[in-house]
C-alpha cells in the first residue's frame, strides 16, 4: 500500500458520503487476521496503518519479564531485551516488537481491496436504508421497470421498490414504462440490501394524496381524523377544521371539486365519502352512514356500540351493498353499528 492508494482510498470515502476512519479500522481489524491465518496465530499482534502513507507495521505485543524460556517467547521479552528498546522499561510492561513479515504487503493489499469493498457496499446500504426510511408512510413515483409473478417493480431512484400482487388494486392495469405512483408501506434492512415495499391500497395512500392537494391540510389548517378504505371500491375520510371559518369537507372538495376530483383520477373508480369529524359520536357515526339519511343514533358506551335507525327506504343504502357502508362506517368512527329501519 501507498500514498497514492491512501489518497484514492480517501477520495472515494468523500464521494460516497463515508467516514474513511470506519475502513482503516476495519482494515486494520482485517489485517490482524490475515496475519495469524497466514503466519502466527499464536502471536497477540496489532497492526499499525499509517493513514497518509499507507505504510504497515505488525506489532507483537509482548509482557516483559526478568527471565523467558524458549517456549515463552511469543507473549513475553526478557527485561534485558526490553530495555535494548527503551531503557524505561520495567517488568510487567506491554512491549510492541515488529514482526512484519516480508512479503506482507502482498497479503495486505489482497486484504484491503476485500475489506473496502465490503465495507463500502456496507456503508452505502446504510447510507440508502436511512435515506429511504424517511420516505417510508410518505408517496413516491416512478416507472415501472419490470413485472414479475404479477409483482411490479418500480424504479424510484437509487432502488426499486415492490409492490406485490396484494398491494395492488383490483381492476388496475399497469404496463412496464408506464408511470406510478404508490405509498412506502415498509423500508426493510435486509441481507440483500434496502428492499422498498409498496402498497396502492394502504389507507395511507389516500390520506397522502389528500396532504398533496389540499393545502390546508399541509398548514395544519384542516386535519385528517381518521379514514377507512376498501380499495377499488370505497373510502370514507373524517376531517375536522380547528379554524371555525374554514369548512374542512369544502377544502377537501375545492373549488368546483377540482381537489377531490384529481383524487378520483388517481383512484380511478373508488368512491370517496368525505364528512366531517366530530367530538359527539352521535354527530359523527350521523355522518359516517352518509351518503344515507339517519333519524337517530342511541349510544351504548359501555359496548363502544350504536343503535342506528333510518328511514326504511333508506335502510339499504345505510348498509351498502355486502354491508360496505356500514362496515366502513364503523371502521371510521370505531364504534360497532346496528342498523335498522324506522319511521320518519
Amino acid at each position: 500500500m501507498n500514498e497514492e492508494l491512501m489518497e484514492a482510498l480517501q477520495a472515494v470515502c468523500e464521494e460516497k458520503g463515508i467516514s474513511s476512519d470506519i475502513i482503516m479500522d476495519a482494515l486494520e481489524a482485517a489485517l490482524v487476521a490475515a496475519y495469524k491465518r497466514n503466519f502466527n496465530s499464536a502471536q497477540n499482534v496489532e497492526v499499525q496503518l499509517d493513514r497518509k502513507t499507507g505504510a504497515i507495521k505488525v506489532m507483537s505485543q509482548k509482557e516483559v519479564a526478568e527471565i523467558v524460556e524458549p517456549l515463552d517467547e511469543q507473549e513475553f521479552i526478557s527485561l534485558e531485551d526490553a530495555r535494548k528498546i527503551s531503557g524505561e522499561y520495567k517488568i510487567g510492561d506491554v512491549v510492541n516488537v515488529e514482526v512484519t513479515p516480508r512479503d506482507f504487503g502482498r497479503i495486505a493489499a489482497m486484504t484491503a481491496k476485500q475489506v473496502v469493498t465490503q465495507r463500502l457496499r456496507e456503508a452505502e446500504r446504510g447510507i440508502i436504508y436511512s435515506e429511504y426510511t424517511d420516505k417510508e408512510n410518505e408517496l413516491v413515483s416512478g416507472k415501472i421497470g419490470r413485472i414479475e409473478h404479477g409483482n411490479i417493480f418500480v424504479d424510484i431512484g437509487k432502488l426499486e421498490g415492490m409492490l406485490p400482487v396484494n398491494e395492488q388494486v383490483q381492476g388496475e392495469h399497469y404496463e412496464v414504462g408506464d408511470r406510478i405512483r404508490c405509498y412506502v408501506s415498509e423500508v426493510r434492512n435486509g441481507t440483500r440490501g434496502t428492499q422498498i415495499m409498496l402498497s396502492r391500497t394502504h389507507p395511507g395512500f389516500v390520506k397522502k394524496l389528500f396532504e398533496q392537494e389540499v393545502p390546508e391540510i399541509n398548514e395544519g389548517i384542516v386535519e385528517i381524523r381518521s379514514i377507512s378504505r376498501e380499495a377499488g371500491s370505497r373510502t370514507k375520510i373524517a376531517v375536522y377544521s380547528n379554524n371555525p371559518d374554514i369548512d374542512a369537507q369544502g377544502a377537501c372538495i375545492g373549488p368546483k371539486g377540482m381537489r377531490v376530483q384529481n383524487i378520483g383520477d388517481e383512484l380511478g373508480e373508488e368512491k370517496l365519502d368525505i364528512v366531517k369529524w366530530s367530538e359527539s359520536p352521535h354527530e359523527f357515526i350521523t355522518a359516517s352512514l352518509s351518503p344515507a339519511k339517519v333519524l337517530m343514533v342511541d349510544i351504548y358506551p359501555d359496548e363502544k356500540s350504536a343503535h342506528v335507525i333510518v328511514p326504511e327506504h333508506q335502510l339499504s343504502l345505510a348498509i351498502g351493498r355486502a354491508g360496505q357502508n356500514v362496515r366502513l362506517a364503523a371502521k371510521l368512527t370505531g364504534w360497532k353499528l346496528d342498523i335498522t329501519a324506522g319511521e320518519e
